[in-house]
């Protein structure tokens, strides 16, 4: 069965919703970024997002659209931590009941805030469980409304409210630059970077252990992968989703890839010269920038940091390596 993809009116109809709800972030700069590439660089600060991610959009979005019988039954959903915490806090806003499914690895920062919200979390293996399949059976156990992190077209047109917001900021870019993990921050870019500046460069980014994003777009054809291994805890997807993905391909220019040393050099530099916490994940269009800075001289380049939630201990040594 065909399915519809979401538009920019999507995207515009969810910034409606999310008004009064999640936090217009801020756009920072630096000028000694600006300096080291040879470019005007503008940081749209998902970190200081409600939950301390964009995630909190697309959940928020979803969930705010949930018929009153789907409201008392309440939602499930599967993450590695930021999507769990975006549905988790979007829940309790919307006095509902909230099962996440997180990996026995996921950050403690993460487990311990989803938790915090009042959701019920149920751990499980990433590299040898299917966390799809246990979100599914809890759905139907349940009788809840399954909500996935990325491959839904609600969720990605929340996520899409970001690149909006900032391009009513700042103008028109000549790049843009946005991490990659299953593709809803990026598809949900898409939309609004070909409404409001259909000239832009559009830049996906990935981890260099997790390139089926790239592999995908290459091809053509959705590319399915191992768990990667990559400090990138909020990339570490395997595939991109039957929404998320045609959009990317239609949409976007291209798709690029950093390594984990990339992302630590680049959390340093926040933390250091612009007294941040990001997370590895939301380094990876700041890395790439560095990489690409000869193709960016004298370009205005977006940059959206995805989010800043981290164990305080990894960070330390993150940051002292």
């Amino acid at each position: 069965m065909p399915i519809t993809l979401p538009t920019y009116k999507d995207v515009v109809a969810a910034s409606q919703r999310l008004e009064g709800a999640a936090n217009v972030t801020p756009v920072l700069t630096s000028r000694t970024i600006n300096r080291e590439v040879g470019a005007e660089l503008f940081f749209k600060c998902e970190n200081y997002q409600r939950t301390g991610s964009f995630k909190f959009r697309g959940a928020y979005n979803a969930l705010s659209q949930f018929d009153a019988a789907q409201r008392k039954a309440g939602v499930v959903a599967f993450s590695s931590g930021n999507h769990a915490q975006g549905i988790a806090l979007a829940a309790s806003i919307l006095g509902m009941p909230a099962a996440i499914v997180m990996p026995t690895d996921a950050p403690a920062a993460k487990v311990a805030a989803t938790r915090g919200y009042g959701a019920e979390v149920i751990l499980y293996d990433r590299y040898t469980e299917d966390r799809a399949e246990i979100g599914r059976a809890l759905a139907v156990e349940r009788g809840m409304t399954l909500i996935p992190p990325y491959d839904h077209p609600d969720i990605l047109s929340g996520q899409g409210t970001a690149a909006k917001e900032l391009f009513e900021e700042v103008g028109a870019l000549d790049a843009l630059f946005v991490g990659l993990g299953g593709g809803g921050m990026l598809s949900g870019t898409t939309l609004s970077t070909r409404a409001l500046a259909p000239d832009c460069m559009l830049v996906g980014v990935e981890p260099q252990a997790g390139n089926d994003g790239q592999r995908s777009f290459e091809s053509g054809a959705i590319v399915r992968i191992d768990t990667p291994e990559t400090i990138a805890d909020g990339a570490q997807t395997q595939f991109l989703g039957n929404y998320t993905f045609p959009i990317i391909l239609e949409g976007v220019n291209r798709i690029v890839t950093v390594t984990d040393d990339e992302l630590v050099a680049a959390m340093k530099f926040f933390a250091q010269r612009m007294k941040m916490v990001v997370e590895p994940t939301g380094c990876l269009g700041l890395a790439a920038v560095r990489k690409l800075k000869d193709e960016l001289q004298g370009k205005r380049v977006g940059v959206i940091i995805t989010g800043g939630n981290i164990d305080i201990d990894k960070l330390g040594r993150f940051l002292h390596s």
